[in-house]
């Protein structure tokens, strides 16, 4: 019998990886843990598995554009987590009353306009999950 050998195989060179590539992603603003615990109440609930669905595929696509990372009903921005705060589009009176009592502010995207429609909410009170819901049926026209 002959006895064959193997034949080594050349090494595979392997390119250099670009800085660019082997950093991690900038952490998406919806990976807020608080905001995080809105989008899991919100799982428990049917009438939210297609905005979530919808919510977990816009996060994996690239790039950051204003509610890239917000819930959305039908293809409206509702809900979104903004520097650490929940940030809820509502009727200009429920926000209007929000910010008197103190529970948060009217939101300014940073170009120096605050929206009217639209609140920051800092604090766990009043409830993320309770005032998501509230902007949910508001944008998809609702009346709670």
């Amino acid at each position: 019998m002959k006895k064959t050998t193997k034949q080594k195989m050349p090494k595979k060179k392997t390119r250099k990886k670009k800085e660019s590539e082997t950093k991690k992603p900038k952490a998406v603003v919806g990976d807020d843990p608080r905001f995080t615990e809105v989008v899991n109440a919100l799982a428990a609930e049917p009438r939210f598995k297609e905005i979530l669905a919808a919510f977990a595929t816009g996060k994996q696509e690239p790039g950051r554009r204003f509610g890239s990372n917000g819930l959305k009903v039908n293809g409206k921005l509702f809900a979104m987590s903004v520097r650490g705060t929940l940030v809820v589009k509502l009727p200009k009176e429920r926000v209007d009353t929000l910010v008197a009592t103190g529970l948060g502010e009217r939101f300014d995207p940073g170009h120096g306009r605050v929206m009217k429609e639209w609140i920051a909410i800092p604090g766990a009170k009043p409830s993320w999950v309770e005032l998501t819901k509230e902007a949910h049926d508001f944008v998809k026209g609702l009346h709670r």
